[in-house]
């Protein structure tokens, strides 16, 4: 039981730990038994060690904050860090090199078992609070990532949850939105009660030149004018590195596109379905940057996707569709220039480098969250998923890939400046 030590605000965050460790308790429920040592996409680690990281992640943070002795160091150490691996330099560890599952789920029971009784009656503090946002969005950002993995798993593999019911396609026609020149303010600025990651600060204020913007995300059946217009065969449209990666990986359509004698279908969570033309495409960067060029545009800078998102709020569905709604349903929750879609129908490629705001500072708690990957090899991403927790559905929230990673629910618009 919590003492009357824990205020009112650290109890609802508690419950929020308990809510985020239940929701990733679910999605590890949903596979067989027999798939936890696979590796459903080639550049991450094995669902095993994302069971164990989980709790790992959150003891490595919090244990000392709280007093509590280390009890098991090879696990802590085992399963503290991911993996994103650069120049094609996959992992090659096998299903031997890993402990047995009943062991890491009695280090992930033992661990909260100890934090939750530490947790208890430990007086709120300014440093406690951002340790526990830490570890719940850590956690809510792992849940989707989960997600995605799961994604490219064999049916076989997935009992089926229920899901909300896809609403009805509705077709629109694509048209681009005028942005005026104007200010953009992007990060967020530093209050002591305001939460964000390292790269959300410093707040600051940029000045943007007026452009056009799709008001609408690009879809499935614009994508596939691309894809017939031999689009992954046209040399000119791709820049080396991508081409070459292309090439050598035979990627002629989106990941989750599923090529078939009578057409394209979409590799969905649990089972094939027709692919909606109305909803958006998800695709890599390298993709996204091929599309927008055959069309004569490019991808929005950080700047512009924040300029053009100004009043836009998120829509009430975040994290009940396992899929991309059809464009077109979410007026209501339109930025002020009328641009639809921007939060949480799926993660949207920016052309800006993932990179420093000016005053970054990095979290002691957390130093390697952003500053090891402000290596001009990742891209920003911004707006959420119809997978992403409602507490990252903000302007300000930044995500990044490389440029060759296909499997994120991510989509992308163009503009034209």
């Amino acid at each position: 039981m919590l003492t009357q030590t824990v205020s009112e605000a650290q109890l609802s965050l508690l419950q929020r730990l308990t809510d985020s460790r239940a929701e990733t308790d679910q999605l590890f429920s949903i596979l067989a038994p027999n798939v936890l040592y696979s590796r459903p996409i080639p550049e991450r680690h094995r669902v095993v060690f994302y069971v164990g990281h989980l709790e790992a992640f959150d003891w490595n943070l919090l244990r000392k904050h709280l007093g509590i002795d280390p009890f098991n160091p090879s696990y802590d150490r085992l399963f503290a860090f991911g993996i994103d691996p650069v120049d094609g330099n996959l992992p090659s560890d096998q299903p031997s090199d890993w402990p047995v599952m009943p062991d890491v789920e009695a280090y992930r029971n033992r661990v909260r078992d100890l934090l939750d009784s530490a947790l208890a009656s430990t007086t709120e503090t300014n440093e406690l609070t951002q340790l526990l946002n830490i570890t719940i969005e850590h956690r809510l950002m792992h849940a989707e990532t989960l997600e995605y993995m799961f994604h490219q798993l064999p049916y076989d593999s997935k009992q089926s949850t229920p899901t909300a019911t896809m609403m009805a396609a509705q077709g629109v026609e694509p048209e681009m939105v005028e942005i005026p020149a104007g200010a953009a303010i992007l990060g967020l600025p530093r209050k002591p009660d305001l939460f964000g990651w390292d790269n959300e600060f410093e707040s600051h204020t940029v000045t943007v030149p007026g452009f056009q913007i799709d008001k609408y995300k690009v879809t499935n059946a614009q994508f596939q004018k691309f894809v017939d217009d031999n689009g992954y065969q046209r040399r000119e449209l791709w820049s080396d590195a991508d081409w070459e990666w292309k090439t050598k990986a035979k990627i002629s359509h989106p990941v989750f596109w599923v090529h078939t004698a009578a057409g394209f279908r979409y590799r969905g969570m649990f089972c094939e379905t027709h692919l909606s033309m109305h909803a958006p495409v998800y695709t890599s960067y390298a993709e996204a940057c091929a599309y927008s060029r055959w069309a004569g545009k490019q991808l929005p800078t950080e700047a512009q996707w924040i300029r053009s998102a100004q009043g836009a709020q998120p829509p009430g569905q975040a994290r009940i569709l396992w899929d991309p709604p059809p464009v077109g349903l979410d007026k209501e929750f339109a930025s002020d220039y009328g641009v639809e879609g921007l939060l949480g129908t799926g993660w949207e490629w920016t052309s800006t480098p993932f990179a420093a705001f000016p005053g970054f500072r990095i979290t002691p708690a957390y130093p390697g969250y952003s500053a090891p990957f402000f290596d001009g090899r990742h891209f920003v991403m911004k707006g959420g998923s119809t997978r992403t927790a409602a507490s990252m559905l903000r302007i300000s929230f930044r995500n990044w890939f490389q440029p060759h990673y296909q499997y994120v629910y991510a989509g992308f618009r163009c503009v034209t400046r």
